[in-house]
């Protein structure tokens, strides 16, 4: 194992790091975990094999948003230095059952839940949505995600999207049945093998499909896509740079007021780390009636929900003090109405804190396309 520790000293320079902390003063979860990144690259550095390391149970607990690297003044990307650590757990065959259960599914079954591939496309049934898998020609590739595809909550944001670009006069297709996982969580659960496979597989397939252009629902999607598939040729944006658009040309239009308080919630995939800040918002307050209240956090501040990095697929090493629910707290205190977001992970994780905070009766979760659907 002590080559293997080398390996991560030389391919991270960990030797660079000189302790400022940033990177763990800057970290979410270090507000609850004992994961503690400037330990760990310190640790690495120091130790003589990575038998320590890889029994650290709260490596599960990073949700690689990226503030560490993004906040780094040596340039370091410690979070690749977890999902680092991560694939040498996969190679051991050392993980959570419930990574085991995910990884799988991915494999299988083009999705992380391990849900039937052939019904992947029931949530669009109604919708009347072109297949380019099957032939048809359209302007753009609507990526719908597995969350979009299987959780009935999110499906409900997918249907708002859809209609909203049909009624717009969008051109845009689907993949159906033969759209499959982008790998996103894979990969950063660690199985860079799997990963791998389903990029080369989905680039092959957008290319077949004659794909030039696309929009995806999830910022996971948007992100592995934009920057970590190879040679990834296609022009891709989230649906908020769409939506947006389309508003601003006045293809979108609203016919009724929606007297609520809203504020947003920056997902890191989205903002972090594309820093796609200012479109979401000038959807929402470009809705008549809203008034738009900002989080104390909001943008490069924002707080993450705890969905990223795999964790909706392995829970924390202390699952007490979420994040999520510090989030309702602050929207409950700000007296707001609704809390509005673009990411699917986002949406649940923070709608189950809801509950779980007792909050029911105070505060919604909404995705930012059902805002728009209610005003239309």
């Amino acid at each position: 194992m002590q080559n293997t520790t080398q390996e991560l000293i030389t391919k991270f320079e960990l030797a660079k790091c000189f302790q400022c902390g940033k990177c763990t003063s800057g970290c979410p979860v270090s507000l609850k975990s004992v994961l503690n990144i400037r330990r760990l690259m310190r640790e690495v550095l120091l130790s003589p094999d990575t038998s320590n390391i890889l029994a650290k149970t709260d490596l599960w607990d990073c949700t690689t948003c990226q503030t560490c690297t993004l906040r780094c003044p040596r340039g370091l990307k410690p979070h690749e230095l977890v999902i680092a650590i991560r694939s040498l757990l996969v190679e051991e065959g050392n993980l959570p059952k419930t990574v085991i259960d995910a990884l799988e599914g991915v494999y299988k079954h083009g999705n992380p839940w391990g849900r039937a591939r052939g019904k992947r496309s029931e949530w669009a049934a109604e919708l009347n949505i072109k297949n380019v898998a099957e032939g048809a020609h359209a302007d753009l590739l609507y990526f719908a995600c597995c969350a979009t595809a299987y959780d009935p909550r999110v499906q409900e944001m997918g249907k708002a999207l859809v209609k909203t670009l049909t009624a717009a006069g969008v051109d845009f297709g689907f993949l159906g049945n033969q759209e499959t996982c982008c790998a996103s969580e894979s990969r950063r659960m660690g199985e860079e093998g799997l990963f791998e496979m389903v990029s080369e597989d989905n680039l092959k397939l957008f290319h077949d499909c004659g794909i030039t252009k696309m929009f995806t629902t999830s910022p996971h999607c948007y992100n592995t896509f934009k920057n970590e598939y190879k040679d990834f040729d296609i022009e891709v944006k989230h649906y908020t740079q769409i939506v947006s658009e389309l508003i601003q040309e006045g293809k979108i239009k609203f016919s009724r007021d929606i007297n609520l308080k809203v504020t947003y919630h920056d997902p890191c995939y989205l903002g972090k780390q594309n820093k796609i800040f200012d479109e979401p918002r000038s959807i929402i307050q470009a809705i008549p009636g809203i008034t738009f209240i900002e989080f104390d956090r909001n943008r490069e501040r924002s707080l993450c929900c705890e969905g990223g990095g795999g964790r909706m697929f392995v829970e924390a090493s202390n699952s007490e003090g979420r994040l999520a629910e510090t989030r309702i707290k602050d929207a409950v205190s700000m007296g707001v109405d609704v809390i509005a977001t673009a990411c699917p992970f986002c949406l649940l994780n923070l709608e189950d804190a809801v509950k779980t905070t007792g909050n029911t009766d105070k505060v919604v979760i909404k995705d930012i396309m059902e805002l728009v659907a209610d005003a239309i």
